[in-house]
């Protein structure tokens, strides 16, 4: 039975995503698909999409800002221009998007199922479905604006949509998937996340079986008069407590803060970087210029292929691969982002023509940092963040605000 697995709160964030970010978020998350799908299969891809923290530390490690709901956006948006030339080749499929976007999900499945064989129009009702549990069965004063539907060559699915409260400034995202999916209406969420608005009306809770057909009965039998009486005795009695369920917070702040990071396995990373960077890629993947600065990128892009799911609860810590658009942590590092890029490509390419040895460096360099985070150590969060910055010159950092000048000269504007 799929289930709700957690929350979290996401601030709401305006503006969009630069080209040159999308560009590299649209390529390097296509890459990191094959990747998963290569070692793990198609519906690995899916169970990880259906997890809310593996999703956002894959946002994250793409350069987005980090806490911020903006990343259901522009992650969906990213697998769905990546993943398009490679649609006939992996099997995977993105439909749906923000606003008029995800009303186009119907038609985008329906043509799906024409080229494919695949039940187009069940499809179309399944997403339908989903969207008007989300909007009308679970009433919890979120308002979908997004729908991305992601379905394999084999049926199998998974729908990642979020609502706002324009009120509170947040937003809530919820995960659904179809494996061991039995029903639309009795516990069917893989996830939701985002803060609590109050008292929620949620009728696909399994515990709401006897609501949903005691409602059926009131509307049959009693009439609207009958319905209001009821309704007074049901608001006399006491509220019974709801359980809690697990949920990540993600905080307002724009910054990442020593809190939000679990240092020791960022000691870890950078401990692996140097050890295996200047040994394993220059001569294994040739690819000019690579070292322990794009090493250390490509241990994070790792462990968001490889790593078991309790890796993923402090998802800022992957906003140290590659920074985010509005200089937190800071500024993206175009050079090393594109050598990341190029890096993974080369492995998967090499790795389609049977040759894992590329691929096998990249996961050795998850597998040596796990191991050093035991006794890794290493600068304290600011202290690192305050060297990126440094040297984000050196490195072509980016944000919406423009390049990054030299040390010592004043940024314009």
């Amino acid at each position: 039975m799929a289930r709700r697995g957690g929350s979290a709160d996401l601030p709401l964030h305006g503006g969009r995503v630069p080209p040159w970010l999308g560009e590299r978020m649209a390529r390097l998350g296509a890459v990191m698909a094959e990747a998963i799908v290569h070692h793990y299969g198609r519906d690995e891809l899916l169970r990880r999409l259906a997890h809310p923290f593996w999703f956002q530390s894959f946002g994250a490690v793409m350069g987005m800002d980090w806490h911020s709901s903006g990343i259901t956006t522009s992650v969906i948006g990213a697998l769905k221009r990546g993943l398009a030339p490679l649609s006939g080749e992996l099997g995977i499929h993105v439909c749906g998007g923000r606003g008029r976007q995800s009303r186009k999900t119907p038609g985008e499945l329906a043509a799906i199922g024409d080229r494919t064989g695949l039940d187009g129009a069940g499809l179309a009702r399944t997403s339908r479905l989903v969207a008007k549990v989300d909007s009308a069965a679970v009433q919890d004063g979120f308002g979908l604006y997004l729908h991305g539907f992601i379905v394999t060559d084999d049926g199998n699915w998974v729908v990642v949509q979020q609502g706002m409260n324009e009120a509170l400034k947040q937003a809530r995202r919820y995960h659904w998937s179809s494996e061991g999916l039995t029903s639309f209406v009795d516990a069917p969420h893989a996830a939701i996340e985002g803060r609590g608005a109050g008292e929620i009306v949620n009728l696909a809770d399994t515990r709401a079986a006897a609501s949903r057909d005691r409602q059926l009965d009131l509307l049959r039998d009693l009439g609207p008069d009958r319905i209001v009486r009821e309704l007074a005795v049901i608001e006399a009695r006491p509220a019974a407590a709801q359980p809690m369920l697990p949920h990540l917070v993600l905080p307002g702040h724009h910054d990442v803060r020593p809190g939000d990071v679990m240092i020791r396995r960022l000691h870890g990373t950078l401990a692996a970087a140097a050890e295996l960077g200047p040994v394993d890629f220059p001569e294994l993947l040739l690819v000019p210029g690579v070292g322990a600065r794009t090493a250390r990128s490509l241990a994070m892009v790792a462990e968001v292929i490889h790593g078991a799911p309790c890796r993923f609860a402090d998802p800022a810590r992957f906003s140290l691969a590659h920074g985010g658009k509005d200089r937190h942590p800071y500024p993206v590092p175009t050079k090393v982002y594109d050598r990341t890029i190029a890096v993974m490509k080369a492995a998967v390419s090499s790795a389609k023509l049977g040759n894992e040895e590329k691929l096998g460096a990249i996961r050795r360099l998850d597998a040596e940092s796990r191991r050093l985070e035991r006794e890794a150590t290493g600068p304290s969060l600011p202290a690192f963040v305050a060297e990126e910055r440094q040297r984000s010159h050196d490195y072509r950092g980016r944000s919406v605000l423009g390049w990054e000048p030299p040390p010592g000269v004043a940024k314009a504007g």
